[in-house]
């Protein structure tokens, strides 16, 4: 056993990976993994660290994330993307990804794929390509960037937006997807493994540009209107609008309008109901599952389990996880949300009356030290911590970082955290998004999503002066209504249609939108 821990094996129908090669993983001739670039230790940590790698199976190689295309990053792989000079087939180098020459072509059948699941997105961009509705529209895109996400920035281009791009998140890359969209002549700068200094420059990269004033935001968490904001504030003010898609970033905007520091109008999508109702709810009910199991293997059935929050994140993790066997606690700090919850079925708990029990714990608040060392301290050994919120900071990270405790990386995104006296938590994706750090997201979910974003950004361009101010907005009922519209042919759903009376009655337009904007569906 001893021998088979030291070599890392690959199915051969795979070759090597770059999946499982991302930040901290070795090259497929070394057997030990070295702690990875973007993690900043004290030096004491340093000495008392361990990172090891078991021996991959064929189909744990295949399990790390999403698109595991594993033959992607034999050519100077070891070499950081910003130290590369490359260059796609049409001679520009304005991009910066982890290998283009290597993965365009399965990056492009990645996206082709996603296409195929992603109705609404493609029926929008079909109609509205001839139009050119985006046409001088520069947007600045910082998002999670995959197979799904590809199709919404090749939609904006194709209705007539010029773009540029970087990742939300420096673990959820796809890197093949990134070099098809590179070989597509899109400037993206993103690559799986970021360091926290990469991060900011690939934002930066898209932001200041060489002869390129951009007029659009397109945010995941707030970060590209962040340094826009504090570094250009005077590009800041000529943009004509945000569009924001996270818990997160729309706080952060929340308070920069409260403080009068917001001068442009924003768009929240994420409170928009196709954003609430099918990406948060529908897609974390499925994708939470995924993510558990690809990244441990663990078995549901008789597991006990706290899922910190619940919206409509949490609602859909403990659904999922209830479904699957596990005994599920939820906490909250809302008690309209704790009152769902209970007549749910769930019980709600405080952390500390559970922590010492349960077997997984799932953050879904958007908010900080959710889970903190102190919590971490008394949890059984074996127990897994992941995050299925926006930020990285609802678990304590910084608080494991400590001389006294062991890290153990044992597959990509999995880290044992040994304490002194033996025990381990298995923490996930170092307090990352789990989802789309481990394993991948419902394309369909992503369509509606994407179908809504699409269409903030071509209402607060294209809106006349004076419509929106320095304030933030939900999108219109109307538009919801849209994109629902443009998913239904999928199920072959038919409409029943509002007689002459019958909308009169209602007090209605027989076109929509059917609901008041304080309706809670």
């Amino acid at each position: 056993m001893n021998n088979l821990a030291d070599t890392v094996v690959v199915d051969p129908g795979f070759g090597g990976g770059d999946k499982q090669q991302q930040a901290g993983a070795a090259p497929q001739d070394a057997s030990v993994v070295v702690p990875p670039p973007a993690t900043k230790q004290s030096s004491a940590l340093k000495k008392t660290s361990r990172y090891r790698s078991r021996s991959l199976s064929a189909s744990s190689t295949d399990s790390f994330s999403s698109a595991s295309y594993t033959g992607s990053s034999e050519d100077g792989d070891d070499v950081p993307p910003r130290e590369k000079v490359q260059k796609n087939s049409r001679g520009s180098s304005d991009f910066c990804v982890r290998n283009i020459a290597a993965q365009h072509a399965f990056g492009r059948r990645e996206i082709e794929i996603a296409e195929q699941e992603m109705p609404g997105i493609m029926a929008l961009r079909k109609r509205a390509a001839e139009d050119k509705p985006l046409k001088d529209a520069k947007i600045v895109g910082c998002t999670h960037i995959n197979a799904q996400t590809a199709v919404l920035i090749e939609t904006l281009v194709e209705l007539g937006a010029s773009v540029r791009w970087a990742a939300c998140n420096i673990y959820s890359t796809q890197n093949e997807v990134a070099a098809a969209l590179a070989e597509s002549n899109i400037p993206i700068f993103a690559w799986r493994g970021e360091t926290e200094e990469d991060f900011w420059w690939c934002i930066d990269r898209c932001v200041n540009a060489e002869n390129w004033q951009p007029n659009m935001i397109l945010d995941d968490g707030g970060d590209a209107t962040h340094l826009m904001l504090k570094k250009y504030p005077t590009m800041f003010k000529l943009v004509k609008g945000i569009v924001e898609e996270s818990v997160t970033g729309v706080h952060r905007l929340y308070q920069l309008s409260k403080a009068g520091k917001l001068t442009v109008p924003a768009m929240n999508v994420n409170d928009s109901v196709t954003k609430t109702k099918f990406d948060n709810l529908y897609s974390c009910k499925e994708s939470i599952l995924d993510s558990l199991k690809r990244s441990t293997d663990v078995m549901f059935g008789g597991k006990q389990v706290v899922v910190c929050g619940y919206g409509d994140v949490g609602k859909g993790c403990a659904q999922a996880l209830k479904g699957q066997g596990c005994i599920v606690y939820i906490t909250e700090i809302d008690p309209i949300c704790a009152l769902q919850a209970s007549m749910d079925g769930f019980r709600v708990v405080k952390l500390n009356e559970v922590i010492r029990n349960v077997d997984i714990v799932v953050t879904a608040t958007g908010n900080k030290n959710v889970v903190v060392r102190e919590h971490m301290d008394k949890m059984k050994s074996g127990c897994i911590v992941c995050n299925m919120g926006h930020s990285n900071t609802e678990i304590d990270v910084n608080g494991l970082r400590t001389p006294d405790l062991t890290w153990e990386k044992v597959r990509s995104q999995v880290d044992h955290i040994i304490w002194p006296e033996g025990k381990y938590i298995i923490l996930l994706a170092e307090g990352r998004l789990v989802n789309l750090s481990c394993s991948s997201i419902p394309s369909f979910a992503v369509s509606i999503t994407s179908a809504t974003q699409a269409l903030a950004l071509i209402e607060l361009f294209n809106a006349p002066p004076g419509r929106y101010k320095s304030d933030v907005y939900l999108l219109p009922k109307k538009m919801d209504e849209y994109v629902a519209s443009l998913h239904l042919p999928t199920f072959d759903a038919h409409l029943t249609e509002l007689s002459d009376e019958q909308a009169k009655y209602m007090g209605l337009n027989k076109a929509g939108p059917f609901k008041p904007n304080y309706y809670r569906y």
